[in-house]
């Protein structure tokens, strides 16, 4: 029977900020007797309550784990600094929201990954939980700690701290992973049997099956399965993709949230993957091949979404919304069917352009909000560079069309850093700016304005990511990051328009970080948990992160700055994540590497196939039968 009790004392939950982020109860919330249930499964976002709330893939894998009767998945997240500190004086153990147990007392706790910069607060969840740091510590009694999301197209720098990690998109083999630990534990089997059996489940990487040998120059010499494991442990571990989005599961009844989180509204996933080819990106790489949900199952979802949650709007999560075939056909349903409810509608990550804004304009006819451009590059050779598929006049008549539709509220997002960029890209930002500017007086009569246009130019520093075309590509130290805001920075303030402009930039420190934690090795496993236990936890907040407590970190355990991030790598150098297979190949990695110095466009998946491996997969945009793929203007992918 389910003996439940508040895991935190009253004084405690009046001693904290924000207590209603540790009481659990929230609606649609899932409680099982735990004595009859087979297994126990604590799903983790290491971050802060309201982040992990608003991540889509954890209430995709709880409605998935919960639909069986046999398994009981709850949720927990990282403690903000201030519980932290009471629970390490108290030794209160880490809990699930749900039953408010101790993760300890679970089979599996999964920690999805979903940035570099979480990654000691992975140690805090475990260290909490009192649960070793140390996957080869652990014992039978201890939880199978298991990792996914996209940092897990390279787990080396965490590699020693999971038992598991899963490569891929979690609605294929997790059942098959959870058989295997059924049949397992009614065998009588090991910890090390279990892991041996998940070794054979494609998509599953068990670190501690591998290991790693170095050049004299650091580099990496040979990476594969331990001699002992080679029999069961596969040299490459095959990336999970689900090839049919309609029978995918997907949450009709999602957790509500009692305090406000960053996305406090109804998310519904249009599509998967991303027909655009930016080099920069490891979103649209790792998630190929290119796959839609029907129009019918999208309907079906906005009504059970917004029936079982009472959100006023839904939000349509895809990394670009505008290539979904039936999207002015969805948002006239939506429009028709949630109009009379006030329900409103968001649409992130749209293509600004004609189709586009005619969208937006239906579903913002009264208030117009602000626009997102996302050009990336200042210039039109820094936009071939990336592979952007985005001209200046693009740029300037989507800009034209917005401004005769009534927005005067103008987002420009950019990267300083890319690879090849010179003084004159970075001056382009500007010019780019000050162009946008001009185009809304030149369309605007004065009579008509209701205000001054105002222009946001927010740039981010290039990070190369694993299997990216960038992923071969250079950092610069933090101070060349900051003296090429500063030379951005002063282009805009000799602009005609500068009043109009508002220029910010994101930290360089933070981005150095990220950067050493997203091409590292195995070796950076000791640089982390030295963090850690110096008190680093919520490095991905500004008011929390200490670049010098890295520093400090880096030079203790011996992990060479230059050699980390400030290099380029060698088309021929093994990278520590070559043993997964994503799905892009490497040819085709170094290939789009070269046409990035050639400065060379190739067309995305819509166009033409780029022969980036991805069609191994045989669903979506790749396979044979594309005629579902046809675009609102008639042209199909």
């Amino acid at each position: 029977m389910n003996d439940y009790r508040q895991a935190l004392p009253d004084e405690v939950l009046m001693a904290v900020e924000k207590p209603a982020r540790y009481t659990g109860g929230e609606i649609n919330s899932v409680i099982k007797d735990k004595d009859k249930v087979d297994i126990r499964f604590a799903m983790c976002f290491p971050d802060v309550y309201e982040i992990g709330m608003s991540y889509l893939g954890i209430q995709i894998l709880y409605t998935m784990f919960n639909a069986r009767d046999d398994i009981w998945c709850e949720r927990a997240y990282s403690p903000w600094p201030d519980l932290h500190r009471i629970m390490k004086e108290r030794n209160i153990p880490l809990f699930a929201l749900e039953s408010q147990d101790p993760l300890k007392c679970f089979d599996f706790l999964g920690i999805t990954l979903q940035y570099e910069m979480c990654y000691t607060n992975v140690l805090q969840i475990l260290d909490l939980s009192g649960i070793p740091l140390h996957a080869e510590e652990r014992g039978e009694d201890d939880p199978i700690v298991i990792g996914g999301g996209p940092c897990v197209f390279n787990p080396e720098p965490i590699a020693d701290f999971f038992d598991i990690f899963y490569i891929g998109e979690g609605e294929t083999v997790y059942y098959d992973l959870m058989d295997a630990y059924k049949a397992n534990k009614a065998a009588g089997g090991s910890r090390l049997d279990f892991l041996k059996a998940a070794a054979g489940i494609e998509g599953m990487y068990i670190p501690q099956f591998y290991e790693a040998a170095y050049n004299g120059d650091g580099t990496l010499a040979s990476f594969g399965p331990k001699e002992e494991y080679k029999s069961i442990a596969p040299e490459k571990v095959r990336k999970q993709t689900t090839a049919d989005m309609d029978q995918a599961i997907y949450p009709e009844k999602p957790v509500i949230p009692y305090v406000q989180v960053t996305q406090d509204r109804a998310v519904l996933e249009i599509q998967r993957g991303c027909i655009r080819g930016c080099r920069f990106c490891q979103a649209g790489m790792i998630y190929r091949p290119f796959r839609i949900k029907s129009l019918d199952t999208l309907k079906n979802y906005s009504k059970y979404l917004i029936d079982n949650t009472g959100y006023d709007e839904i939000s349509l999560s895809s990394l670009s919304s505008s290539d979904y075939p039936f999207l002015g056909e969805y948002l006239d349903f939506l429009i028709e069917e949630m109009g009379e409810r006030k329900v409103n509608i968001s649409l992130p990550s749209l293509r600004i352009d004609e189709f586009s804004l005619d969208v937006m304009n239906k579903v913002q006819d009264v208030k117009k909000s602000s626009l997102t451009f996302a050009p990336e590059a200042g210039t039109q050779r820094m936009r071939d560079v990336i592979n952007k598929g985005l001209t200046e006049e693009d740029i300037i008549n989507g800009a034209t069309l917005a401004f005769k539709g009534g927005w005067q509220k103008v987002k420009l997002y950019f990267m300083l850093g890319l690879p090849t960029e010179t003084e004159e890209d970075i001056q382009g930002i500007a010019d780019l700016a000050e162009l946008i500017a001009e185009t809304f007086y030149d369309t605007v009569p004065k009579e008509k304005r209701t205000g001054k246009v105002q222009i946001t130019v927010s740039t981010s520093f290039f990070i190369p990511k694993p299997f990216t075309p960038f992923q071969y590509a250079t950092m610069y130290k933090p101070e060349v990051y900051l003296e090429k805001a500063a030379a951005l920075n002063a282009a805009i303030k000799g602009c005609l328009n500068q009043r109009a402009i508002r220029y910010i930039w994101h930290d360089a420190k933070t981005s150095v970080v990220e950067g050493l934690l997203a091409r590292g090795d195995r070796r950076l496993c000791s640089v982390v948990e030295n963090v850690y236990r110096n008190g680093g936890i919520f490095d991905a907040w500004t008011e929390t992160f200490d670049y010098d407590r890295w520093m400090r970190a880096c030079e203790e355990e011996g992990a060479d700055l230059d050699f980390y991030i400030y290099r380029g790598r060698g088309l021929d150098e093994l990278l520590p994540w070559e043993f997964i297979d994503a799905g892009v190949t490497s040819e085709f990695m170094k290939r789009e590497w070269k046409k990035a110095q050639e400065e060379t466009v190739t067309p995305n998946c819509r166009d033409a196939c780029s022969g980036c491996g991805a069609a191994s997969y045989g669903c979506g945009i790749c396979k044979a039968d594309r005629s579902q793929f046809k675009t609102p203007t008639g042209h199909c992918y």
